[in-house]
């Protein structure tokens, strides 16, 4: 099995909307980093100082064949269309362990993708 990490970066309050649109779409779990960050649209000044507003990282490790699907999802229940509301991006896992838990799901994932 080929596996990918999607990574999205999001507000907070958006964390736990993309985690469950996740899980209804089959996503097995998540890993979420707080974070802060920079971007085009800067946060408002105070003195001088730039406030930055708190980010989520969350992380998906998936399999490949369920990345376009879950990349609508996160693009449409999520507004990611939408400006400032986050970015989601791809990553190719070439090897990966401990998964043995979850390839029981991920093996019933595939076979209804391809029926």
């Amino acid at each position: 099995m080929k596996f990918k990490l999607i990574m999205a970066m999001v507000k907070p309050q958006v964390t736990e909307q993309l985690v469950d649109a996740m899980k209804e779409e089959g996503a097995t779990g998540a890993t979420i980093t707080p974070a802060r960050g920079t971007g085009v649209n800067e946060g408002k000044t105070f003195f001088g100082l730039t406030v930055e507003e708190r980010t989520d990282i969350v992380t998906f490790l998936v399999e490949e064949h369920a990345v376009p699907r879950l990349l609508g999802t996160i693009e449409t229940r999520c507004q990611f269309g939408e400006p400032g509301t986050g970015i989601a991006f791809v990553i190719p896992i070439e090897q990966a362990i401990g998964l043995e838990s979850q390839m029981s799901v991920f093996k019933d994932q595939a076979r209804e993708e391809y029926l």
